[in-house]
């Protein structure tokens, strides 16, 4: 079994910052893609930024130049450290992998349950 926790979601000012924590654990054999979505109310839920397991990077543009993904792999963690931080983010933000377990050939997305942003005026 493979489970993702996040943490990390506060309330915070607009204009601040927050890092945003991701990890994977359980019968992991390897680990490829990360990605954090997030959901605000009422809408959709949207990719906010992705890291290959090469480390390719790729940002949603409303978050472009303000959000930062990275991972440590032998940690099997991924990060989000977003500044400039806008009402507009305000979401809960879920953690996404692409796993491959010890007991399996293939790949499988797994979810966290989420981590609320809020960003007041």
């Amino acid at each position: 079994q493979v489970q993702l926790v996040e943490s990390g979601g506060d309330l915070v000012q607009a204009g601040g910052s927050l890092r945003l924590s991701c990890a994977a654990s359980g019968s992991i054999f390897s680990i490829n893609a990360m990605a954090w979505f997030r959901q605000a109310p009422g809408k959709q839920r949207e990719l906010v930024a992705a890291i290959s397991s090469g480390g390719t990077t790729d940002y949603a543009d409303s978050v472009k130049g303000r959000f930062t993904i990275y991972r440590e792999k032998a940690k099997n963690t991924v990060y989000l450290h977003m500044n400039s931080l806008k009402p507009e983010d305000t979401a809960d933000y879920y953690c996404n992998a692409e796993i491959r377990t010890t007991a399996s050939l293939r790949f499988v997305d797994y979810w966290g349950i989420g981590t609320l942003v809020t960003v007041s005026p």
